[in-house]
């Protein structure tokens, strides 16, 4: 049986833990590949923020394109995948998409996604937001796209970074029908609120 393909977009955003972690969990999915593409303001993150350099990253996928190889097979509406996940996804990198000016391999396949009407997920990592941040995100919106901000749930009280990180990644996999079986679940207010003052 043939393996589904997720696109993954790594870009110049904090937030680098949040690609790498999709990327290892799918690595432990045997039905599902890989297809990378990490930008240069991505891999400058990523060691910035964790140590890796881009080979190491791009050893976690099954496919690693070069940002700007736009004659990559994902830059085509012939290629078949569930869809595409930009974890994190810089402003420049949502502005593209919004506006489809395809200008790299990330923001292309993202275009394609759209059109094709797959599956797009972005993880914006800004804060504050401008106007032409959020207008951006609503247009994402209106054209099919889901806007993830990789915000933690403190209802799982997470113990770690890590646990944060994964309880996100297991919402956003989930998006694309990838099971996440230990992601902790609202279950509703247990036992009684304090009473008012």
């Amino acid at each position: 049986m043939a393996k589904k393909r997720l696109i993954v977009g790594i870009t110049g955003a904090t937030g680098t833990a949040y690609g790498i972690a999709i990327l290892k969990h799918l690595r432990r999915e045997k039905n599902f590949e890989t297809h990378l593409v990490l930008t240069d303001a991505g891999a400058l993150t990523a060691w910035q923020e964790l140590g890796l350099k881009r080979k190491e990253i791009e050893r976690l996928a099954a496919v690693a394109y070069h940002p700007r190889d736009i004659g990559a097979a994902i830059a085509s509406g012939s290629f078949t995948a569930e869809g595409m996940v930009i974890a994190p996804c810089s402003m420049k990198t949502l502005a593209a998409v919004a506006h489809a000016y395809a200008d790299d391999l990330v923001a292309r396949a993202a275009d394609v996604a759209l059109k094709e009407r797959q599956r797009l997920v972005l993880m914006p990592r800004e804060a504050p937001l401008n106007l032409a941040h959020l207008r951006n995100m609503v247009a994402v919106t209106e054209m099919g796209g889901i806007i993830f901000p990789p915000l933690p749930a403190f209802y799982a009280k997470p113990g770690s970074i890590d646990e944060m990180i994964d309880h996100t990644v297991g919402r956003v996999l989930e998006l694309f029908g990838i099971p996440a079986p230990r992601l902790a679940r609202w279950q509703g207010m247990k036992g009684t609120p304090p009473a008012r003052d």
